[in-house]
């Protein structure tokens, strides 16, 4: 009867062996680290959502749906559907403009950065 506990006792701990307990221990106390901790929890933070909508519209000027849900409650609405489609339409076309108009000002400062830079060159190289 020792015997067996002793050859029943052998291959438990070969087995842990071969399995690299510490690697096992390792990646179970990672896993439950992970499931256990609360990440964000800034995501359920209604008067933080409040003041950033808030800021949203206090710094975007134009008059036109800015949230996600400004543009659900717009499309899926109780007006017909000519006019919900004209505003979304209108919207996206209003959105698109002043998204360009951000490339357009960086085009035109980038040129002037390399027309000044090109111009110092020009006089670097005639001294």
């Amino acid at each position: 009867m020792q015997n067996l506990i002793v050859q029943v006792f052998d291959r438990i701990s070969a087995f842990l062996n071969h399995l690299q307990v510490k690697q096992l221990f390792a990646a179970i106390l990672v896993g439950a680290l992970l499931l256990t901790t609360n990440i964000g929890p800034e995501r359920d933070n209604p008067a933080l959502s409040a003041k950033v909508r808030e800021r949203v519209h206090q710094t975007d000027t134009a008059n036109r749906p800015k949230t996600t849900g400004e543009w659900n409650n717009e499309v899926y609405g109780d007006k017909p559907l000519s006019e919900r489609v004209n505003n979304t339409v209108r919207d996206s076309s209003e959105a698109f403009k002043q998204f360009g108009s951000g490339y357009v000002e960086g085009a035109k400062e980038t040129g002037q950065k390399i027309r000044d830079g090109a111009a110092r060159i020009g006089e670097n190289f005639a001294d």
